[in-house]
């Protein structure tokens, strides 16, 4: 599936449940936002999102404890939920998203360019975080790349309409 039809499937599920959705995207710079704004009639269930590209953003925008980002680092699982985390409560969407991780040119010494830890927050769950790595070489593929991820996951958490 593309983007586009990801982010359509995800409307399309958050409509038939009456829920909704926001984004924290770091290395994604609001690509996610832009795919699921694209859908139209996103706007029945995307609430928003937050472009936490700084370390002072997601920590005064998105309560990401400083302790976190000091003792895990910003490339990290525990950031990723705690920003996906905060983005659902600022915004009290049922659903959340959220990305941090390296685009490059360059890792950061830890983790190589093209990793990406995606978080995932349900309203009432714990958030949880996976690893994803881009088999791109150039930024803007992986910007794509860790899209395609992140929106793939998230349909994967949105549970279909029993017929």
């Amino acid at each position: 599936m593309t983007n586009y039809e990801l982010a359509k499937a995800i409307g399309e599920c958050l409509k038939e449940n009456g829920k909704t959705l926001s984004a924290a995207e770091s290395c994604t710079g609001g690509n996610i936002s832009h795919q699921i704004t694209l859908v139209p009639g996103s706007s029945a269930y995307y609430l928003g999102s937050v472009t936490s590209y700084a370390v002072k953003v997601k920590e005064t925008v998105l309560h990401v404890p400083s302790e976190i980002i000091e003792k895990y680092g910003v490339v990290s699982a525990e950031t990723a939920c705690a920003m996906a985390k905060g983005v659902r409560e600022l915004t009290d969407s049922d659903y959340a998203v959220s990305t941090t991780g390296l685009a490059g040119p360059g890792g950061d010494g830890v983790y190589p360019e093209g990793t990406v830890y995606i978080g995932l927050c349900k309203r009432g769950e714990e958030p949880v975080a996976a690893i994803y790595n881009s088999p791109a070489s150039l930024r803007s593929d992986h910007i794509d790349n860790f899209t395609h991820e992140a929106l793939q996951r998230l349909l994967e958490l949105i549970p279909k309409k029993d017929y």
